[in-house]
């Protein structure tokens, strides 16, 4: 059992730190609530106010994803739930719902159409995952954490996968060409988001195939 969590731990833990400062950097130019801070175009006043609640929602979320998945604290069933019901309705509920007019005032057909989907796929997965863990199915419910995260995840990945797409194309840039970047990586960040929740979810998928694996073999 412990060659089988040790793993576990180790990862959850690494990702409760990465999730946290990358949330920290995510959330930092809306801390002042000043109207068109941050990166994101912002239409109007209603755009701005269903993104801040989005951005700092989804990072309660992030940050209380990655606990669940720590053997130690899901041994401990009272404070697993505590934070499990914190993740889903305190994060994963309100981010969601915030992000479908994120999307849908964003004026952009790809973000419209991505981040609308993932939205779905968050509430979809965080209600199998309390209905497995209702009928007390853990190893569903472990799984299907394991996808609402992966939804949940994208506001990292999907920042990593711009500066990826732009460093794939430097060798095939010019030196004037490369002056745009700045430019291009605005115009990339649809591509990022979309991309973002497939890849994440890929992962966990491997990660969920490969658990069950061990977990037969034991």
């Amino acid at each position: 059992m412990a060659s089988t969590e040790a793993p576990s731990h180790r990862r959850a833990w690494a990702l409760f730190v990465v999730a946290t400062a990358a949330g920290a950097g995510l959330v930092s130019p809306y801390v002042t609530f000043h109207v068109g801070s941050g990166r994101l175009d912002i239409t109007g006043r209603l755009h701005w106010y269903v993104l801040v609640v989005h951005i700092f929602a989804a990072l309660v979320a992030l940050v209380l994803g990655p606990l669940q998945f720590i053997p130690a604290i899901r041994a401990r069933r009272p404070v697993h739930r505590a934070i499990g019901r914190g993740y889903l309705l305190a994060g994963v509920l309100p981010a969601a719902l915030a992000a479908v007019p994120v999307a849908l005032l964003s004026g952009r057909l790809l973000t419209q159409v991505g981040l609308t989907v993932a939205a779905a796929g968050w509430l979809v997965t965080g209600h199998l995952a309390l209905r497995a863990a209702r009928r007390r199915d853990f190893e569903a419910h472990r799984s299907w954490m394991a996808r609402n995260y992966a939804f949940t995840f994208l506001a990292v990945t999907a920042r990593v996968v711009v500066p990826l797409l732009l460093l794939a194309q430097l060798p095939f840039r010019g030196t004037a060409e490369r002056a745009s970047f700045g430019n291009e990586a605005h115009d990339l960040i649809p591509v990022g988001q979309t991309l973002g929740w497939i890849v994440d979810l890929a992962v966990a998928e491997v990660l969920i195939r490969r658990r069950r694996a061990r977990s037969a073999h034991t």
